[in-house]
């Protein structure tokens, strides 16, 4: 579980919603890499991506673009990369903080998305995979598989 409130960010990770494996909050570094966690999940509910929501977007080339989003004074951004169908394939950054020794580490960050298909109307990954990228390769930390999504809009 993720959530934002007021400048902080708080990061809850449990197996099977009981054995908890990461449980921090505050703001800063923590508060900046959940914002950023959030940017790079709303592939799962795009219309999060939309301006209309608050996010900036800037092209770089014909495959990328930036995305910087802001809750209060905290801001994130992520380099979006896109497929041949201009889906999204990919997210990072170079310094996304994660904590070593319970001190927060500045770290290049990617997220992977793939097996698109259309689920309330919205094409969506159905496969995922985000992974800490060192010197001597990628280290995925965390790899899905949707095997349900669900939406509610409101009107």
């Amino acid at each position: 579980m993720m959530r934002m409130s007021r400048g902080e960010g708080v990061l809850h990770a449990a197996v099977l919603g009981l054995f908890p494996l990461v449980n921090f909050e505050g703001k800063g570094e923590i508060a900046k890499g959940e914002l950023m966690r959030f940017l790079a999940e709303a592939a799962w509910y795009p219309t999060a991506l939309l301006p209309g929501q608050g996010v900036r977007w800037t092209a770089v080339n014909e495959q990328a673009a930036r995305a910087e989003i802001n809750d209060g004074e905290v801001s994130a951004e992520l380099l979006f990369r896109f497929n041949a169908e201009d889906l999204i394939q990919a997210v990072e950054t170079e310094a996304r903080g994660r904590m070593v020794n319970r001190q927060m580490v500045s770290s290049p960050w990617a997220g992977r998305f793939w097996n698109y298909e259309r689920r309330a109307g919205m094409l969506v990954p159905l496969q995922g995979e985000v992974a800490w990228l060192f010197s001597d390769g990628p280290r995925p930390y965390w790899r899905g598989r949707m095997t349900e999504i669900k939406y509610r809009f409101t009107e």
